[in-house]
C-alpha cells in the first residue's frame, strides 16, 4: 500500500514539474523582445546613419511607441534623450533643434519596426544608443530595450579630377542620370544596364592606375562617342563597410561634376521620377569692363500652381534664396562662370514638372538694391518644358461604419476606410479623415412644424473639418479639437479611425481621403498627386437610457411643483377671504 502511495506521489510531483516547465516555456514564448543591429557600427561623420529597432512578442496595440537614448562616451554613463514617437518634448537640449528641423527623426517601417535616422552624423554623436519600448503588456516580462554602440570615424573620402570636359551646355540644358560603368564594393567592374553591349564590344573601359601619394586613379574610356552620349558627366565614389551581421553598408559617398560633353539645346525634356534636373542660364551682351549687379531668378509655371512662381534666386551679392517650397532643400543654384548660372534639382518629383524660365535683372554697380530700386534692364528667357514620366497609378477609397450597438454619447465611434492603390513598384497610401456637420433642416415661410421639413435654399456652404491623418510613413496626426481620436492601419488596405468618448459635436458626415505615394529609384517617397475620396458616412449619436429617464423625471417634478403651488394658492386665497368676511361682520 505504501509503495502505491509513494508511486502516486512521484507521479504527482512529475506532473507538477511538467506543468511548471511548460509554463516557463510558454512564458519564454510570449516575452517581449526588442532588437537592434549587432555592434559596434562604424559610421562616417557628416553622413547619414540609420539604426533600426523592432519589438516582438508583445501585447496591446499593433502600433508600438519607441524612445531612443544616447550614452555618450564622455558622459560618464549619463543618459540623454534623443527622440520619442510619443512625446515631442522628449529630446534633450543638444537634439531639440536637430529634431525640430528633421535632421534627427524616426521613420516607421510598420507598427512595431522603426528606424532612427540622423541626416548628418557628428563626432559627439558617438556612444551607445538604447532603443526603449514602453510596456503595453499585462505583465512586465521580457526585454524592453536594446543597445548598440556607434563609432564615428573621420571623413577621409576625397575625390578630384585631373581633366574636365570642355563642352559648354546650352541655356536650358537638362539630363537624366544613367550609370555607365563602376567598380563595386567587391572590386568587380560592372557596366550599366544600357551600356552592357558597348562594354562587351570594348567600346567602354574602366582602368585603375596607381599615382604618387598612395592615391588611386580611375580612368573611364569611351570609344566611338554617339549623339546620345551628350550631357553632364559625374564621378561618384562610395565607401563601404562590413557590419558585424555580415551585411555591407554604404557609410560615405561623394559626387564630382566633371563637365559637359557637348552642347545640348532643349526646348522640352521628359525625365524619370528621381532623375536630376539641370538648367543653365547664360547672360550675354554685357560689358566685361563694368561690374553690373545681376539678379538671377528661376521661375516655373504649370496648371497645378496656376501662376508663375519663383523657384530660386541669386542676389547680386551671391546670396541664394528659395521661393518655391516644393524645391527648397532639394537643389542648388550656382554661378558656374561669368554670365553662367546653373539650377540643379537633385531628384525631381511630379510636382517639379512645368515650364521653367530664367529671369535676369541688371542693376547699376552702385545701386542700393532695396525693394524700391528699379533695374536698368530685365530679360526673360524662353521656357523649357519639363515633363515627368509618371507611373500609371490608381487609388480607391471606401468608408464604412461597422455594424454594432447603437452609438450613444460616451461611446467609441469606429470607422473603417478600405484603400486600394494600384501601380508598379512600391506604393503607400496617406489617409485623411474629415467631418462635415449634419445639415440642420429649416422651416420655410408659412410652413408649420408638423409639416415636412426642407433644406435651406440655397444651402449654406460648410467647410469640412480635418480630424486625423495617417501619413505614408506610418506617423499618425490627430487634429481634432473636440474628443480624443486615434487612427491606425489595421491591415494592408484597411485604415481605422476611432473617436473615443464621443460627444454630440462628434456627429456628422465622415469621409476618408486617400493620397497615393510612390518611391523613386533613390528610395525617397513622393506624392504622386493621385487621390480619391470616399462617399460620406453619417454618424448619429442616440440618447442614452439615463438621458431618456431624465425627461419624465423633469416633467414629473415640474408637474408636482405646479400642483403644489396651485393647492397652496387656492387654500391661501380662501383663508384670506374668510378672514376678511369675519372682520367685516364685527
Amino acid at each position: 500500500m505504501r509503495s502505491k502511495s509513494s508511486a502516486m506521489a512521484q507521479i504527482i510531483v512529475k506532473a507538477v514539474a511538467l506543468v511548471v516547465l511548460l509554463h516557463g516555456v510558454f512564458q519564454s514564448v510570449v516575452c517581449r523582445e526588442v532588437t537592434v543591429p549587432a555592434g559596434p557600427l562604424y559610421r562616417v561623420a557628416g553622413f547619414p546613419v540609420s539604426l533600426p529597432c523592432a519589438v516582438s512578442s508583445y501585447e496591446g496595440s499593433r502600433t508600438q511607441e519607441f524612445e531612443w537614448f544616447l550614452y555618450r562616451d564622455d558622459s560618464g554613463g549619463r543618459q540623454m534623450g534623443v527622440i520619442s514617437t510619443r512625446d515631442p518634448g522628449f529630446p534633450y537640449t543638444p537634439f531639440v533643434s536637430r529634431v525640430r528641423n528633421g535632421e534627427v527623426r524616426v521613420e516607421r517601417d510598420s507598427g512595431d519596426r522603426i528606424r532612427l535616422v540622423m541626416h548628418r552624423l557628428r563626432t559627439e554623436d558617438q556612444g551607445k544608443y538604447e532603443c526603449y519600448t514602453p510596456s503595453t503588456d499585462s505583465t512586465y516580462q521580457g526585454t524592453y530595450s536594446a543597445s548598440v554602440i556607434v563609432k564615428v570615424i573621420p571623413d577621409t573620402l576625397q575625390i578630384s579630377n585631373l581633366r574636365s570636359l570642355t563642352g559648354q551646355p546650352a541655356r536650358g540644358e537638362t539630363g537624366e542620370e544613367t550609370d555607365i560603368i563602376s567598380i563595386d564594393k567587391m572590386l568587380e567592374v560592372v557596366p550599366g544596364r544600357l551600356y552592357q553591349k558597348r562594354y562587351d564590344d570594348g567600346e567602354i573601359k574602366l582602368e585603375k592606375r596607381s599615382v604618387e601619394g598612395g592615391q588611386d586613379l580611375y580612368v573611364m574610356k569611351m570609344r566611338g562617342v554617339r549623339p546620345e552620349d551628350r550631357g553632364s558627366y559625374y564621378c561618384e565614389a562610395s565607401q563601404w563597410i562590413l557590419d558585424p551581421d555580415r551585411s555591407w553598408q554604404k557609410i560615405a559617398q561623394r559626387k564630382l561634376d566633371i563637365g559637359n560633353l557637348t552642347v545640348n539645346e532643349l526646348g522640352e525634356v521628359t525625365l524619370q521620377i528621381g532623375a536630376p534636373l539641370v538648367l543653365t542660364c547664360e547672360v550675354q551682351g554685357l560689358s566685361s569692363n563694368i561690374n553690373y549687379g545681376l539678379l538671377v531668378q528661376w521661375l516655373v509655371s504649370d496648371n497645378i500652381r496656376g501662376r508663375e512662381v519663383e523657384v530660386s534666386r541669386m542676389s547680386p551679392g551671391g546670396v541664394v534664396s528659395w521661393g518655391d517650397e516644393l524645391s527648397q532643400g532639394r537643389g542648388s543654384l550656382e554661378k558656374v562662370s561669368d554670365g553662367r548660372y546653373s539650377l540643379k534639382l537633385f531628384s525631381v518629383q511630379p510636382a517639379d514638372s512645368g515650364i521653367y524660365r530664367c529671369a535676369v535683372s541688371v542693376y547699376n554697380p552702385d545701386s542700393s538694391l532695396d525693394p524700391t530700386t528699379a533695374p536698368i534692364y530685365s530679360q526673360h528667357s524662353q521656357g523649357v518644358t519639363v515633363n515627368l514620366r509618371t507611373k500609371d497609378v490608381s487609388v480607391t477609397a471606401a468608408a464604412e461604419l461597422p455594424r454594432g450597438p447603437l452609438l450613444k454619447r460616451g461611446s467609441t465611434i469606429t470607422l473603417i476606410c478600405n484603400v486600394t492603390v494600384k501601380t508598379t513598384g512600391p506604393a503607400q497610401a496617406q489617409v485623411q479623415w474629415v467631418r462635415t456637420p449634419i445639415p440642420k433642416p429649416v422651416l420655410k415661410k408659412g410652413q408649420s412644424p408638423s409639416s415636412e421639413l426642407s433644406m435651406p435654399d440655397p444651402p449654406v456652404p460648410v467647410t469640412p473639418e480635418l480630424i486625423a491623418t495617417l501619413r505614408h510613413d506610418g506617423v499618425a496626426q490627430s487634429l481634432s479639437n473636440s474628443s480624443e481620436v486615434s487612427v491606425d492601419r489595421v491591415s494592408v488596405n484597411t485604415y481605422r479611425l476611432r473617436v473615443h468618448v464621443a460627444r454630440p459635436e462628434d456627429q456628422g458626415l465622415y469621409t476618408c481621403r486617400a493620397h497615393a505615394w510612390g518611391q523613386d529609384p533613390h528610395g525617397a517617397w513622393y506624392d504622386t498627386g493621385v487621390k480619391a475620396e470616399s462617399y460620406a458616412v453619417t454618424v448619429y449619436l442616440y440618447a442614452r437610457a439615463e438621458d431618456m429617464l431624465l425627461i419624465p423625471l423633469v416633467v414629473g417634478v415640474a408637474s408636482a411643483l405646479f400642483v403644489g403651488i396651485l393647492i397652496i394658492s387656492t387654500v391661501t386665497c380662501c383663508f384670506m377671504r374668510r378672514l376678511a368676511r369675519q372682520r367685516a361682520q364685527k
